[in-house]
């Protein structure tokens, strides 16, 4: 592997699309023609994927003896020895300090910007030093994280978040979190060793429940949201509540691949793979623009 294709793949930039929920305050706010708004929630976003990219880059190198053990892992650069733990500490502070920079980009509040920004990155450091360790809190650090990026979003653009946005957004990613857990509960009863400390600390039963749980609390918060009298009054629509169709096709599509199909270790290689799960998100966003835009 050379340097370049070693430096990518720490980096994991496949993954910034986690990072396009900032997008989502201005995208619900109805200022998606907004140019200002549209630079602002860029350079967030921005800002986001260098600050994710420097946290992959420290997890590598704290999991490092780890990885080295693991039959899938042992093969990052790190591990497998194409970059030095110095060369990877050297690209977390570039990273870092594009993230920075990006900030600086911001035509206002980026004091704001980056004090969030700053605690997602401890966040992050504490979950892959130890939280990740803790059954549930490792899911639910993970959500919150999420829940930064729509809150940055908001302050970026001066559009605040509804409470509803920003419950639906905890609750889905952490149903795609259990999902992804789900699969290294099978890893482990298929090779005997749990591929992370806290596995042994679920099992399918309970992951099929939280599953159940998370995904159809999620699907009753949207409903709500979608007959709010404070969205429809906002959005001047009373049909907002068709979209639940997509909701509910694209949940139970997930719930078939974790289930079903196994695969549901990485939810962005199911996003950018998934034929059917981009149509039903396509199809969502563009009733949303059609009711928030068109109508």
């Amino acid at each position: 592997m050379n340097r370049y294709a070693s430096v990518i793949k720490i980096i994991r930039p496949h993954q910034w699309i986690k990072n396009a929920f900032v997008f989502l305050p201005m995208f619900f706010g109805g200022s998606l023609t907004d140019t200002a708004d549209i630079t602002a929630s860029a350079i967030t976003f921005v800002a986001f994927c260098f600050a994710a990219s420097a946290i992959y880059c420290f997890n590598d190198i704290f999991d490092v003896e780890a990885d080295r053990r693991h039959p899938v892992k042992c093969h990052r650069p790190i591990a497998s020895g194409a970059v030095s733990t110095q060369q990877a500490y050297v690209l977390m502070g570039l990273m870092l300090g594009l993230a920075a920079g990006s900030i600086g980009l911001l035509p206002s509040h980026k004091a704001d910007v980056g004090l969030i920004i700053a605690g997602y990155v401890a966040l992050n450091i504490a979950y892959c030093a130890r939280l990740k360790d803790y059954a549930i809190i490792d899911v639910c650090t993970v959500a919150f994280g999420f829940v930064l990026r729509i809150i940055a979003g908001g302050v970026a653009t001066e559009v605040v978040p509804s409470r509803w946005l920003v419950l639906m957004t905890f609750l889905l990613t952490l149903f795609l979190s259990f999902a992804k857990r789900r699969d290294d509960v099978l890893r482990m009863q298929q090779t005997g060793e749990p591929p992370r400390k806290n596995t042994s600390r679920y099992n399918l039963t309970f992951i099929n429940q939280a599953i159940t749980i998370t995904a159809a609390v999620t699907l009753v918060c949207y409903i709500l949201y979608t007959v709010s009298p404070e969205v429809t009054g906002r959005l001047h629509n009373d049909y907002i509540y068709l979209t639940t169709i997509f909701v509910i096709i694209g949940l139970l599509r997930y719930i078939q691949i974790a289930v079903v199909d196994e695969k549901s270790g990485d939810p962005t290689k199911v996003m950018l793979h998934d034929r059917f799960t981009q149509l039903v998100v396509a199809a969502w966003i563009l009733t949303f623009l059609f009711i928030i835009y068109l109508n």
